[in-house]
């Protein structure tokens, strides 16, 4: 097998086939988009769900709890994971056995880097590449937009028992402050939910990894005096794959339904 020297998004050297053919993914947002690139997948998490062909593909166990004998059945010629999903351990285990290549990604051009790197490691460069230009027009318009969310504070919840935020240093973060909101955690990562709570104007729910749903708004609403608290698709908010397709329409409703819960 015709090999390479690429870097990763951690900085690290690694020798991956020219020509992979069996890609074990354990991040969700990046098996989605190996799927689209049409990479041949024989591997992926349980939390990796989309698209709907991926049922077809054989599930290593979690993001952070990975099943290797079951990755070795596969007897995978590249493992692609991610610095923040996956666990150190389970990397540099990996890594004696395999070629892994790990992303990085906190801020909106980490990931359309991430596509344009994942898109040369599985040779599928000109389809990544009309993903990026498609995303950069997208983000753009979402940038141009972002005054109507200007001076909305907002907590992102990510978590109960305990109460858990999205932070500064985060992909959410950084989606939420591109969209045009402020988000009112100011500590990094994800904290627990400080006593007293900050004061913000809305209250995200995230429909992952914490599975909200809309009876927890009104507990929330008074947990967070003043606030008025939305459950949101987690997916949109923290995917960095061709999800990102999905955040200028997906706010463009969410615009809408802020108004609503607003009136």
């Amino acid at each position: 097998m015709e090999m390479r020297q690429v870097q990763d998004q951690m900085g690290r050297t690694v020798v991956v086939p020219k020509h992979p053919r069996r890609i074990v993914s354990i991040v969700p947002s990046q098996t989605e988009l190996l799927a689209y690139l049409g990479a041949p997948l024989v591997g992926r998490t349980r939390f990796c769900i989309h698209p709907d062909s991926i049922v077809e593909v054989q599930r290593v166990g979690g993001t952070k709890k990975l099943d290797f004998e079951r990755i070795a059945a596969l007897n995978p010629d590249l493992i692609i994971g991610n610095k923040e999903e996956n666990e150190q351990s389970d990397i540099e285990a990996l890594e004696q056995l395999y070629p892994v290549w790990m992303s990085d990604i906190v801020q909106i051009p980490d990931a359309l880097a991430m596509i344009h790197q994942v898109g040369d490691l599985v040779q599928a460069q000109s389809k990544a590449k009309e993903l990026i230009k498609k995303l950069e027009i997208s983000l753009e318009s979402i940038r141009s937009k972002a005054s109507r969310f200007e001076g909305m504070k907002v907590l992102y919840f990510i978590w109960k028992n305990p109460w858990m935020l999205a932070g500064k240093g985060t992909f959410i973060h950084e989606v939420l402050e591109w969209s045009g909101f402020t988000n009112a955690c100011a500590d990094v990562r994800y904290p627990e939910l400080g006593n007293p709570a900050p004061a913000a104007d809305l209250v995200f729910l995230s429909s992952e990894p914490f599975p909200f749903k809309s009876e927890h708004e009104a507990e929330i609403e008074t947990l967070i005096p003043n606030s008025k608290a939305l459950v949101v698709d987690g997916e949109v908010f923290s995917w960095y794959g061709n999800r990102l397709e999905l955040l200028e329409t997906y706010l463009d409703e969410l615009a809408e339904r802020i108004a609503l819960k607003k009136a």
